[in-house]
């Protein structure tokens, strides 16, 4: 009987696929994939490949930016139901009321919001060039962030002659961490760095000793010259850190920073998918070039 990992093997060559991993999948799948990293990093890498399908290992936002920027690429999402608790079904509605109400506001909308969210944007932005890409608008115009309030907080630090007005809204993993939570971490390993993804809330990102996205987080442990470190984002990102920095130590802030809609993909689904060729992600056309529009934006900032 063929093994299960050998026969994905078979399927991706046959199919002439690529499997895209974001660092928070299970350890398994991640294993398996091309290439794993930041969600948008990942829809980058794809569209640069002459890969005829898309298997992205993530939940759903993922897998349709990855098809908004490769439309000519059958883009399948293993864990059909993985969705980002990040959000609700009720945010496209939301937002186009705030806009409409906010008619001369500029909307920055996080990579981690669904594909019609990013076709309202003016601009979208990732974890680690939010802060850049809220710099870059008019200091005298309303600029409302959305959907991670505690993200959209950290950028407006970081640009404080901006009018930013932040979404109510959070990653539940990283806002979950506490204060009391993280302070414990620190007293049971008192050498450690803090390394925090900024989607925590305010009070606890002022213990951190360094802010930054998860491959952020990677990189600076890579380089520091410190030895033991705390990190406060979710807990898939482990095996990077051990193969970016051998011999150093990782604890997590907090034992139940796990995502389980990033865990709903299995070995079996990705198979089962590339067997299938099912389920698919189709951005319609309509709101793909709306969405593209405001992703190109933000590359080009990132370009400066």
């Amino acid at each position: 009987m063929e093994d299960i990992v050998d026969e994905i093997l078979r399927l991706k060559k046959e199919r002439n696929a690529i499997i895209l991993a974001h660092v928070y999948q299970p350890e398994e799948v991640q294993e398996i994939a091309d290439f794993r990293g930041d969600s948008f990093a990942l829809s980058r890498k794809a569209a640069a490949t002459d890969a005829d399908v898309i298997v992205f290992c993530g939940v759903r936002f993922m897998a349709e930016t990855a098809n908004i920027l490769s439309p000519d690429k059958i883009t399948l999402l293993p864990a059909a139901d993985a969705g980002c608790q990040m959000f609700t079904d009720a945010l496209e509605g939301e937002v186009r009321q705030v806009k409409a109400e906010h008619p001369d506001a500029l909307f920055v909308a996080y990579v981690n919001t669904p594909a019609s969210v990013k076709a309202m944007a003016d601009i979208c932005c990732t974890s680690s060039n939010a802060a850049a890409v809220v710099a870059s608008l008019p200091k005298d115009k309303e600029i409302v962030f959305l959907p991670d309030g505690n993200l959209g907080a950290w950028a407006q630090e970081q640009c404080p002659d901006h009018h930013v007005h932040c979404w109510q809204g959070g990653c539940p993993i990283h806002a979950g961490l506490t204060v009391e939570d993280l302070e414990r971490a620190k007293q049971a390993h008192p050498n450690a760095k803090v390394l925090m993804h900024p989607e925590c809330r305010k009070e606890v990102r002022k213990l951190a000793d360094y802010v930054g996205s998860t491959s952020g987080i990677v990189d600076y442990a890579a380089a520091s010259a410190d030895q033991e470190f705390i990190i406060a984002t979710e807990q898939g990102v482990l095996p990077d850190l051990e193969d970016a920095a051998p011999g150093k130590k990782f604890y997590l802030a907090f034992r139940r920073m796990l995502c389980v809609n990033m865990k709903k993909t299995s070995l079996e689904k990705v198979r089962d998918a590339l067997k299938h060729m099912e389920p698919r992600v189709v951005v319609p056309a309509e709101i793909r070039e709306k969405a593209v529009d405001a992703l190109r934006k933000m590359i080009a900032i990132q370009g400066k």
